[in-house]
């Protein structure tokens, strides 16, 4: 008999895909994954070993999965993770520069835990080396981004990308929520707030010598480059808009996320139709767009904007709500609000035992098995991954927090901040992706990427 190779354990895998749904490939307690043979292990590589790459890492190497390199910019978190222990007790190789990671032929998938204005270059250069993406949310700094990794995603079809967006496996919170409003059981939606709570306040900081551990140029990527500061770095660059987009990408990336999944929002052409600040308070002073002082938070600290949404809803994004962090959904029928952990809500507390079945939660999964236990709660992100693994495995299906979908509604979180940059409404076209009758708006689509650092088109 010939021996069992990683190569044909795949291809063995694929063919006996449609065995699946009668006994789907899920590691037990029994059978830890590394019991497995090491040739039928998929092999990870992690760029990015801040708290969720490392996180990442540790998650897919408890599926089926050996971590085998690991890269990051400051090495003194290449050497963190080695001294905890590496990945697993593994003792994976360290790199500063993802693209000699990317080289590798025997790498299967790469994880992206990097600052978010690194998350589509990196991406769209994986998919172009031959290895699925598992990116952290958001995915995307632009409109321009979605669109860039959008195309690179069509490209590589055979390519899974899965996004951090575990959320979408909270069966008994937010999948629950979903299939409530798709299957009509609060009637007729006619309003949702999606509170995302607001960014922090801070500084002025100083500037500083960066740490001889990181490669401070690097780090900046397209960004234009500016004095080091250790607050525009680890652990605060989501608020600072150079590298992100404060919560309305950090916490959008679930809320508003959800909001689509729920209304069924998830092809191109689909979004909002109008934007309208209600309320806007930024950290800083802004001019034309821009914050004009470098050394503070600029991310927009309070907002309400009011999305038109397709069927004439209505969808206020806001730092603060009565109800809190989460989606409150109101429909002809009557409203239940969702957050991490429960529903709340007549139409939820009233439903009969049967209104959902198993078939619902599959359908919503792509056809696979939406398993994850109840006592779970928001702690999913093994069972997120899981998912993505199962999908590489069968060569066929899509996760459940797919690139595509997550593209599509990251446009909406996008042009709430070019809304909250401007102070003022903006009519958008989802069908072409074009902002109508305001060219300066229309300008924060995309951004200038600095040489050397451009984001590869395909």
């Amino acid at each position: 008999m010939k021996p069992t190779t990683r190569r044909s354990f795949l291809k063995r895998s694929a063919a006996i895909a449609g065995a699946a749904s009668v006994s789907p490939y899920i590691f037990s307690s029994a059978q830890p994954a590394q019991a497995q043979e090491a040739s039928d292990r998929l092999r990870v590589g992690a760029i990015g070993l801040g708290g969720q790459g490392r996180s990442d890492a540790d998650q897919f190497a408890n599926l089926d999965c050996d971590i085998v390199a690991i890269c990051d910019v400051d090495s003194e978190r290449i050497d963190e993770t080695r001294k905890n222990g590496g990945i697993n007790r593994l003792n994976p190789d360290g790199y500063k520069d993802y693209r000699r990671m990317l080289d590798r032929r025997d790498i299967d998938i790469i994880t992206i835990g990097t600052v978010d204005h690194w998350h589509v270059k990196i991406a769209i250069e994986t998919l172009m080396a031959g290895k699925h993406v598992h990116v952290q949310k958001p995915f995307t700094l632009t409109v321009a981004e979605g669109q860039a990794v959008r195309a690179a995603l069509k490209k590589y079809p055979k390519l899974f990308c899965q996004v951090g967006t575990q959320q979408r496996w909270q069966r008994y919170e937010f999948a629950t929520a979903a299939i409530m409003v798709r299957k009509g059981m609060l009637g007729d939606v006619k309003r949702m707030v999606v509170d995302i709570g607001g960014s922090p306040k801070g500084g002025p900081f100083a500037k500083t010598p960066p740490p001889e551990s990181l490669d401070w140029d690097f780090w900046q990527g397209q960004c234009k480059p500016v004095d080091y500061i250790k607050e525009r770095c680890h652990g605060d660059f989501r608020w600072w808009v150079e590298y992100s987009g404060g919560k309305f990408t950090d916490w959008g990336a679930h809320h508003v996320d959800f909001a689509h999944w729920a209304l069924n929002l998830e092809e191109y052409g689909q979004g909002p139709s109008r934007l309208a600040p209600l309320n806007i308070v930024n950290p800083v002073e802004y001019k034309d767009g821009y914050p004009l002082v470098d050394d503070e938070f600029n991310a927009c600290q309070d907002f309400e904007i009011l999305c038109e949404m397709p069927g004439g809803v209505e969808m206020l994004v806001c730092s603060g709500s009565r109800d809190g962090n989460g989606v409150l959904i109101e429909g002809t029928q009557g409203r239940i609000h969702v957050s991490r952990g429960r529903i709340k809500g007549t139409p939820f507390e009233e439903m009969s035992s049967d209104a959902i079945t198993e078939e619902d939660y599959v359908a919503l999964a792509h056809g696979k098995p939406f398993e994850v236990p109840k006592e779970a709660g928001a702690g999913v992100n093994l069972y997120h991954k899981r998912d993505f693994v199962k999908c590489i495995r069968d060569g066929k299906g899509l996760p459940v927090s797919d690139g595509l979908s997550h593209i599509q509604m990251m446009q909406t979180c996008h042009l709430c901040g070019i809304v909250a940059r401007l102070g003022r409404e903006i009519k958008w076209d989802p069908k072409t992706e074009a902002i109508i009758g305001d060219a300066q708006a229309a300008s924060f689509l995309a951004r200038e990427q600095r040489k050397g650092f451009e984001i590869p088109a395909v």
